[in-house]
């Protein structure tokens, strides 16, 4: 049947997101050799790594030796989305993007490279859940190619937050802070690092050095989930604080809270701590990708490393201490074995076993109790406020 490669790249329009943050996907409909046709999502930051790449394996028709021989299309660098029009105009440039990577030569368009980047992936498959407060909104690129103005929006609003120290890049792909710069944040990714926007510089932050202007008393993060989700380390790591948790390369953990900064609650048995989520992959998917992105990018530094931090706010968000991770987690995994520990019906019982009217009913799981901490954590400035006056 030959070695498989794409016949044709459609852009077929982009979708609003809001999880785990606000961002924006483009979709395309990718047609393989066996005629099969493939949707598949992507951000625009993704694009953008993967044209640079391109460019680095094939620097000859990249132009970098003699622009004369350049035959690779050129993609402008992000403005994200500053607007209605902007996200229009981006289609345009992407449709004709694509189906100039099409036109290159075969050892271009049919290189691993790119047959990887276009291949459907886990979150392509997925769906949006009922319990997502927002669906997320889609935009299609009109037949007749002019725009819908059902469609127009008006500007899309970046969230904007504020440097607390100073930050020197170690890479071409980051941009560097002073305390005091105020960016828009266009994508926060899982793994802790952050694409940005000031005035005319872009580039990728570590999200520890940056706080909200407004609303500090607001939980970005999402609610610890101590059911857990099993991942597996794809990089060794040496716990450098006691909250920490080190681990070998290939072993199994739940994440039992994902933050934003890139350093997720995991937990191994009994044991709780923080972990970088660089070094994580979910269990049953691809790690090479995973992998390729340790190499560009290491882990993000934590807030707690920040020297001569200065935040705007008088009061910040505390954090759960391990200690509440740990108590919560082991009520919930006592929950989890005693509501497993009836044994099926029609079992036989063990001769030292209670008589069967003493035996007790099996009890529906309850999650843990919060503290007093993860409530006073949780509640409103206001009520913050009326606590103290209170007192």
């Amino acid at each position: 049947m030959g070695d498989p490669f794409i016949r044709h790249i459609a852009l077929l329009g982009y979708e609003k997101r809001f999880v785990p943050s606000q961002h924006y996907v483009y979709m395309f409909l990718v047609k393989w050799q066996d005629l099969s046709e493939k949707v598949v999502y992507r951000r625009f930051t993704e694009i953008y790594e993967f044209h640079k790449i391109l460019k680095e394996m094939f620097p000859i028709e990249a132009g970098d030796i003699n622009p004369d021989n350049r035959i690779i299309p050129h993609l402008p660098a992000p403005r994200w989305f500053d607007g209605q029009r902007t996200a229009q105009s981006r289609q345009g440039t992407l449709a004709e993007y694509c189906s100039a990577l099409m036109g290159l030569p075969t050892k271009i368009s049919r290189c691993p490279h790119l047959l990887d980047f276009f291949k459907v992936r886990p979150d392509d498959l997925k769906l949006p859940t009922d319990s997502e407060a927002k669906k997320p909104e889609t935009y299609l690129i009109p037949k007749d190619g002019k725009p819908n103005t059902a469609d127009i929006t008006g500007p899309i609003i970046l969230q904007t937050y504020c440097a607390i120290a100073d930050y020197q890049k170690s890479s071409g792909s980051e941009m560097a802070l002073a305390a005091g710069d105020v960016v828009e944040v266009v994508e926060k990714n899982e793994s802790g690092w952050w694409f940005c926007q000031m005035k005319v510089k872009r580039g990728w932050v570590p999200a520890s050095y940056l706080e909200p202007l407004d609303s500090p008393d607001e939980a970005e993060d999402p609610e610890p989930n101590y059911a857990g989700e099993p991942y597996v380390t794809i990089k060794a790591y040496t716990a450098v604080e006691e909250d920490e948790v080190s681990l070998g390369e290939g072993e199994t953990i739940e994440v039992i809270h994902k933050l934003l900064d890139g350093w997720w609650v995991i937990r191994k048995e009994d044991v709780t701590g923080y972990f970088p989520s660089m070094y994580l992959q979910k269990s049953g998917q691809d790690l090479a990708e995973a992998k390729l992105q340790i190499k560009s990018r290491g882990a993000p530094p934590r807030r707690s490393s920040i020297r001569n931090a200065q935040s705007i706010h008088q009061r910040s968000r505390k954090r759960l201490s391990q200690d509440t991770y740990r108590r919560n987690s082991v009520r919930f995994l006592q929950q989890r074995r005693r509501q497993a520990r009836p044994g099926p019906q029609g079992a036989v019982a063990p001769l030292q076993e209670q008589p069967q009217a003493e035996r007790p009913k099996p009890q529906p799981a309850v999650p843990p109790r919060p503290s007093a901490d993860l409530i006073l954590h949780r509640c409103s400035e206001s009520t913050k406020r009326k606590l103290a006056s209170a007192v």
